[in-house]
């Protein structure tokens, strides 16, 4: 039988990102996965270069590591929850396959299903979701566990290294109010493609 994880500082989420994107630079490309993580990345601040899923769950990793593979020279973060990388688990390994070095995954973790009711999720038990990116193949894998770490990592999101980056970030599961952004799909694709320089599809 699994023992249950000690404990450990979990940050406020909102202030968490918003110090992760408080210095993003003009360059920075957010995807977010669907529910808290894209109401965090919005109360942060509305900005072009975000793409927010309102759906698709479990494919945010993908469409990170789509935009860092079509767009190498720009650094590309996706901001997701524990729920939504544990949904895309697989997608891990097709991550590290390719190992883009503009490509961070930073995954919020309350060790809740935040968007379906608050049930326990895996995390709260063994799963450890560095570890698995690690099995994987993703090289540099951390769980941030100090403020310090925590500015570390916002200067790793904007500066590419020799691989992709999984970092896990524990947050208290403590509701906060939607901060929503625009929902219509092709109204953020387009705004995207224009923040690129791409004519709207």
């Amino acid at each position: 039988m699994s023992q249950p994880k000690t404990a450990e500082f979990r940050f406020e989420r909102r202030g968490a990102v918003a110090r992760l994107l408080a210095a993003r630079g003009p360059d920075l490309l957010v995807v977010t996965g669907l529910g808290a993580p894209t109401y965090d990345v919005a109360a942060a601040g509305e900005h072009e270069r975000n793409f927010y899923l309102w759906g698709a769950m479990g494919g945010a990793a993908m469409v990170g590591l789509g935009l860092a593979l079509a767009r190498p020279g720009l650094p590309v973060l996706v901001v997701t929850g524990d729920g939504e990388m544990l949904m895309g688990l697989g997608g891990l390994a097709t991550v590290a396959l390719s190992n883009p070095g503009n490509l961070s995954i930073v995954v919020l973790d309350n060790g809740l299903y935040g968007e379906t009711g608050g049930q326990t999720s895996h995390t709260s038990g063994p799963t450890d979701l560095p570890a698995v990116a690690r099995g994987c193949g993703i090289a540099e894998t951390r769980t941030i566990a100090s403020e310090g770490e925590l500015d570390e990592l916002a200067r790793r999101v904007r500066t590419p290294g020799n691989g992709t980056l999984l970092a896990r970030l524990p947050i208290d599961p403590a509701p906060l109010p939607r901060i929503l952004p625009p929902r219509d799909g092709v109204y953020l694709k387009n705004r995207l493609r224009g923040a690129l320089g791409l004519a709207p599809l």
